[in-house]
Order: C-alpha cells, then sequence, then structure tokens
C-alpha cells in the first residue's frame, strides 16, 4: 500500500491558508473575511420541541402546531449553518499552501500540517455560534428528529383544528418513516376518506431531493420518456452531490467514544489523530447508504449512483444523443469496468458515431474526481482495520479488489467461506425442522378447521350450499337464503340513491378495470343519508342490520372463541361498460388475497404493509344474479389454478378466512350490473373500524328507546383503526 504517497495530497488539502490569511504565521481570520451566516434560531429545536410536546399534553392545538413548526424550522437552520460553515472553511482553507513543495525540509513538515489545522479550526470557530452547546441536540432527541416524531404530534393537532390537508400531509411524512406505525397507517385510511382531502395531499414534507427526482427519473424511463427521464435524472445527481457534501460536512463533529470510557482513553497525540479521522472517514463513507436510504426501508438502493448513468445512457440513446449516451456509458464503467453489457451498449454507441468522434469524449469530471477520492478514503480506512484493527464496512460494490490490503482479503475470505458454511448447515438443519413442522402443523390445521367448521348458522331460512370441502379448499363456505327476494331489491335500490362513483377510492370510477364503473356506500354514510331524508331510513338501517347478520354467522360457523370485529364494510356495484366489453381480458378484480401480498410466481404471501394483515375472515352477501361474467373464484397461490367458483345470486353469501389459503378474484362483468355488499372482519378489537363504532352510536340514537342510548357527544379523535375501501368483491 502506498500512503507515502497521500502525505503531499492531504497536506495540499489541510496547510492552505485559512479566509483572509496570508503566508505567515498569523493564526487569526481578519474580520470580516469570512461571509456572515444567517442568524440562529431565537430559541434552539430541543426547548421548541419540549414546548410543542408540552402544548400537546394540555390541548392547545394551535400552540402544537406553531412550536413543532418552529422546531423542524429551527433544527433545519441550525444543520444549513453548520454544514455552511463548514464547507466555507475547507473551502477557504484548501489550496497549495506555501513550503509544502516536495524540497521543504522533513522537520517543518508537521508544523506546517499542523497549521493548516489550526487555520480550520480557527476557521469554524469564528463562524460557530457564541453557544454551541446550547444548539446542540442530545441523541434521545435527535433520535426523535429523526423518527419525525414532530410530525405525529402536528397531524393530531392538525386534525384536532379541522384541517385535514395538512393533517394527511404531516401523517404522510411520518408514516413514510416509520411505515410499521399501525395508528398512522389507520389514520391515514381515515383521511383518506375525509371530504376535502386530496390525493396530493399525501406529500411527504421531508422528501430528500435527489430521491424524489431519481423515482420520477425512473419512472419516465420505465413510461419511455427518455426527455422527461433525463431532465430528472441529471437534477437528480445535481442534487445527489449538494446532499453528499453536506452530509459528509456534518460528519465532521466530534469524536464518539463508542466503547471507551473516555477518562480512561490515554491514546497519545497520533493515535487520536487517527481514531477520530477514521471515525470522520468512515462516517463519510456511510454518507454512500444515507443518501441510497428510503425512509422506512430496511436496504438502501444498491449502486445508486452508478446507476444514474446506467438509467441515463440508455434514455440518451433512445433520445437520439450519442455523445451524452457515450459519456454516461463511460462514467457507468468507472465504477464497474468489466460490465459486460454497458461494454456492448459502449461499442455500439461508438460504431454509430464514429471513433474520432467517440474516442475523445470522457467520463465525467466531477464523478472521476468522486471516485478518487472514494477510493483514497477507502485505502485508508482499510489500512487502519488491518493495522489498527479499527473496523471499516464498506458501502459500495463496485470497490477493486486491490484496495484492500492482502491479509485483510486473506482474512476476510477465510470469514466468508466459514460464515457461508456454518449458514449452510444451519439452513438445512432449519429446514429439515421447518419440513417437520409445517407437515405437522399441516395435518393438525387441516384436521382442526374441518372439525372447527360447520357451526349453526342462527339464522331461520339461511342453509349452507357448499362448505370447505366441496370448495376444495379451508376455511370457504357458501351459504344461501341470507336474504329476501324484497331486500335484495330494496339493497340494490338504496345503491342506486346513495352510492358515489369510486366512494372507498379517492373517486377513481373505475379502480380495478378500465371496463367497468365502481359505485360504492359504506353503512355510516348510508345512515346519514338516511337521517337527512335523502335515501329511506328503514332501508339503511337494513343495510346495517345485515352486515351484523352475516357477522353473527361467520362467528358461529367458524365456532370463533372470540368475537369477530368490523373491519370495514362497503355495499358495492359494478356496472360493465358496454362500448369496453369488446376484446375484454381483464377480470373485474385481479386475483389477489385479503391480508398479504401475492407473488404469484413466487408462490408466496408476504404479511407486511401496506397489506391489510389485520384482517382475518372475509364475506361478500350478494343482492342479484342478473348480470353476464362477474363469477366469484378461488385458486392456488399461483393464481391460475382455479378451485372453485361461485355464482352470484339474491342472498347468497361467500365465507372465508383472509389469509393465504384464500387467493380468490372476480371475472369479467361483461354485461349488466352486480352488486353486493363486502365484509372484512378481525379478531383484533385495536382494528376495529372506527366509522362503525359512529354508525352503532347513529343506530342508537336514531332507533334506541331508552335516554342512555341517544348518540353521545365525543369529541372529534383521529381514528385508533379504519379501513377505507379497497378489495371490493
Amino acid at each position: 500500500m502506498a500512503l507515502p504517497a497521500l502525505l503531499p495530497l492531504l497536506l495540499l488539502a489541510a496547510t492552505a491558508p485559512g479566509p483572509g490569511m496570508g503566508t505567515g504565521t498569523g493564526m487569526a481570520p481578519e474580520p470580516g473575511s469570512v461571509p456572515a451566516d444567517p442568524p440562529l434560531p431565537a430559541q434552539p429545536p430541543d426547548a421548541l420541541f419540549a414546548a410543542g410536546a408540552e402544548a400537546y399534553s394540555r390541548g392547545d392545538w394551535p400552540a402544537v402546531v406553531l412550536q413543532m413548526e418552529r422546531a423542524l424550522r429551527a433544527r433545519a437552520a441550525v444543520r444549513s449553518r453548520l454544514v455552511r460553515c463548514r464547507l466555507r472553511c475547507a473551502n477557504a482553507t484548501a489550496g497549495p499552501a506555501e513550503g509544502t513543495e516536495p524540497q521543504t525540509e522533513p522537520v517543518l513538515r508537521d508544523l506546517l500540517f499542523f497549521r493548516g489545522l489550526l487555520r480550520r479550526a480557527a476557521c469554524l470557530r469564528g463562524c460557530g455560534p457564541p453557544a454551541p452547546s446550547r444548539y446542540r441536540l442530545g441523541d434521545e432527541l435527535d433520535r426523535e428528529f429523526s423518527k419525525r416524531s414532530p410530525y405525529n404530534y402536528l397531524q393530531v393537532a392538525y386534525f384536532k383544528m379541522n384541517r385535514p390537508a395538512q393533517a394527511a400531509a404531516a401523517a404522510h411524512t411520518f408514516f413514510v418513516a416509520n411505515p410499521g406505525h399501525q395508528e398512522m397507517r389507520q389514520n391515514l385510511e381515515y383521511y383518506q376518506a375525509m371530504a376535502g382531502v386530496r390525493e396530493d395531499d399525501f406529500t411527504d414534507l421531508e422528501a430528500k431531493p435527489h430521491l424524489t427526482e431519481f423515482r420520477l427519473g425512473v419512472r419516465f424511463y420505465s413510461e419511455e420518456q427518455p426527455a422527461a427521464a433525463i431532465l430528472h435524472l441529471e437534477k437528480a445527481l445535481e442534487e445527489y452531490f449538494v446532499a453528499d457534501a453536506e452530509c459528509r460536512a456534518l460528519c465532521e463533529g466530534p469524536y464518539d467514544y463508542e466503547g471507551y470510557n473516555y477518562l480512561e482513553y490515554n491514546a497519545d497525540l497520533f493515535q487520536a489523530i487517527t481514531d477520530h479521522y477514521m471515525q470522520v472517514l468512515s462516517c463519510k463513507q456511510g454518507c454512500v447508504t444515507e443518501l441510497a436510504s428510503q425512509p422506512g426501508r430496511e436496504k438502501p438502493v444498491e449502486d445508486f449512483l452508478p446507476s444514474h448513468f446506467n438509467y441515463l445512457q440508455f434514455a440518451y440513446y433512445n433520445n437520439g444523443n450519442y455523445e451524452k449516451a457515450i459519456e454516461c456509458a463511460k462514467t457507468y464503467l468507472l465504477f464497474f469496468p468489466n460490465d459486460e453489457v454497458m461494454n456492448q451498449n459502449l461499442a455500439y454507441y461508438t460504431a454509430v458515431l464514429g471513433e474520432n468522434l467517440a474516442g475523445p469524449i470522457q467520463p465525467r469530471e466531477e464523478v472521476q474526481a468522486y471516485r478518487q477520492r472514494s477510493l483514497m478514503e477507502k485505502e485508508l480506512l482499510f489500512f487502519s482495520y488491518d493495522v489498527f484493527g479499527i473496523p471499516f464496512v464498506d458501502p459500495d460494490t463496485w470497490t477493486p479488489e486491490e484496495v484492500i490490503p492482502k491479509r485483510l482479503r486473506e482474512k476476510q475470505k477465510v470469514e466468508r467461506e466459514t460464515a457461508a458454511r456454518i449458514s449452510e448447515e444451519i439452513g438445512n438443519l432449519m429446514k429439515e425442522i421447518e419440513t417437520l413442522v409445517e407437515e405437522k402443523a399441516k395435518e393438525s390445521a387441516d384436521m382442526s378447521k374441518f372439525i372447527r367448521e360447520g357451526g349453526p348458522l342462527v339464522y331461520e331460512g339461511a342453509s349452507v350450499t357448499m362448505n370447505s370441502k366441496a370448495l376444495n379448499g379451508s376455511q370457504r363456505v357458501v351459504v344461501d337464503g341470507v336474504l329476501s327476494a324484497e331486500e335484495c331489491r330494496e339493497l340494490q335500490r338504496l345503491t342506486n340513491a346513495a352510492a358515489s362513483a369510486g366512494d372507498g377510492y379517492r373517486g377513481k370510477t373505475s379502480p380495478h378495470t378500465p371496463s367497468e364503473t365502481f359505485y360504492g356506500v359504506t353503512v355510516l354514510k348510508a345512515l346519514k343519508l338516511g337521517q337527512e331524508g335523502k335515501v329511506p331510513l328503514q332501508s339503511a338501517y337494513l343495510y346495517y342490520n345485515v352486515t351484523e347478520k352475516v357477522r353473527h354467522m361467520m362467528e358461529s360457523y367458524f365456532r370463533l372463541e372470540v368475537p369477530l370485529h368490523f373491519s370495514y364494510s362497503h355495499l358495492v356495484c359494478r356496472t360493465a361498460i358496454d362500448e369496453k366489453q369488446e376484446g375484454r381480458s381483464d377480470n373485474s378484480h385481479e386475483v389477489h388475497v385479503d391480508n398479504c401480498i401475492l407473488n404469484a410466481e413466487a408462490l408466496v404471501c408476504v404479511k407486511e404493509p401496506p397489506a391489510y394483515t389485520f384482517r382475518d375472515y372475509s364475506a361478500i352477501l350478494y343482492l342479484n344474479g342478473d348480470f353476464e361474467g362477474g363469477a366469484f373464484y378461488f385458486t392456488e397461490l399461483d393464481a391460475k389454478t382455479e378451485t372453485a367458483e361461485v355464482q352470484p345470486q339474491c342472498g347468497r353469501a361467500v365465507g372465508f378466512s383472509s389469509g393465504s389459503e384464500n387467493p380468490h378474484g372476480v371475472k369479467a362483468v361483461t354485461k349488466g350490473q352486480r352488486c353486493a355488499i363486502a365484509l372484512w372482519f378481525t379478531l383484533d378489537p385495536r382494528h376495529s373500524e372506527r366509522e362503525r363504532v359512529q354508525a352503532d352510536d347513529l343506530v342508537k340514537m336514531l332507533f334506541g328507546t331508552e335516554e342512555g342510548d341517544l348518540l353521545r357527544e365525543t369529541e372529534q379523535e383521529p381514528p385508533a383503526a379504519v379501513a377505507v375501501g379497497k378489495d371490493e368483491l
């Protein structure tokens, strides 16, 4: 490793004059030589955050908004000031310093090196706040800002102030960084259903510009709009380098003693400098991961910076700009010189443009400088890892092998092989155990499901037409006679009178297929319209009672030991658009699973957000059968192998468990209108639908006989659990 060759470069960066300094020995910056920074906020962010939290505890919602928004602005201002200060001082002290030429006497080099450091430190001191500790966030509060906790407070405060659009934006901003936060997820679903909230209100107020532009560029690239893709990807690169400079500047903070007891830390001068500098360099290398990480995602985008040029080279080619395509291809090859496809692309672009024109085109200069700096940092970090044992995890996949010391490469190779062997052995053992457990569990589950099914339907006139065995699955049932013909007609009339186009889908009239229109109405909306005299109140009450009837039947038939709670319920009609039926090949609703994300190719169903993981049972109650198509059907996990089909008719209900054992879909409605009540249930009361609670209260007020049944006027609260219409069948 040629570390001595790095010393002159380090000296060039470190021994340059500070702002306003000549090449003499003066140490202080001259007054006025450093551009003034904007003033710091009057109050530090931690004090403002504490004031906002205190206002929240006493229910002072305007004060919560005022203090939390000030806290966010204050933190941004402090960080921006710190970044600008460090960048300005780095630029002001960069460049060749007097006496750093090779002929400089060795005895002077240390002094010249430390003179540069002192000048940098003097610059930083001169532009810092008079009381820096007052504006320094503690680790705990810094984590609160990183988790976007102020937006959690803000979404409640805005809701209380009847500003749903701002509440939706704050809730979305918080949820992006905390996708596992179930209550916020339910609140978002509630906001989606609120009047006055538009789709573009759900915006990330903390979005990173380079990631936003990158996503737009990739979207336009996939939509085969090369000009728009180029515009956004080039902007993404511009923003990336700005963000990279800011991220690296923020790494130059105090030494983190980590596992050390700082009172016992006794490293000598050069070891202390090495420890701190390697920590800073490791942090700067970590900016690769930081900038490629999307909030709430476990893994960063792999090879994020190089991927820009992969997209760009092809976008420029599609736009007819071969010079730029060659430039981007060569830039990509800086990182992956042996990439076969990119080398083939480059050869093609060169042949089209001509060697005489293509040859002089070079990779982008800023990327060449970025790569050179990164490799130098990696070289130092790997050296310190090898010699001093200071750990370093390389964030890049493109690092050439020769940068890593041979001894460290061999050590890492042995460690990887050992880890892979142990992992393989453990994996094989776990597979054997899992196979045994799955076989036993399947036998037990299959037996228990058949045993548990078959409870009484508890209502006269209702009868089981098909059970799980007849439907070739488990936890499935078809029941007829749930409604009379007159009740079906009455509920159809209610739908046509009360339903809104695209209800539950933010007004999208054809959410599942462009060949059908979609109309729906919830129980609460129907009851409110009945209360206002806009629809027959008794029809709305029938709708309410029918959903209760289905719930009780599901609880009883599947012999559930705990009650079901409504997760969402929707009376929906799908109508075929006559002029869009010719040549139609899609379904009315493609095959899906109600509580997990179905990956039919991999034959798995992933139970994680954005799936409604809390759904446990589902049911569909049909109101008519006088239409063409629209059959309900079950499939295997491949979404292709059909296991059972159910033809809708008045009063027929299909009930089933909501998990991966029951993938299902709806075939195309090719003529007429298909109406049904779609119901989802949960066994977890925490996910009970808030609208249902409000509907229960309204029913007590409208139809109850006791004074105690009157509607309770409670203060409006954000929902603990709400699900907005999805996957209606």
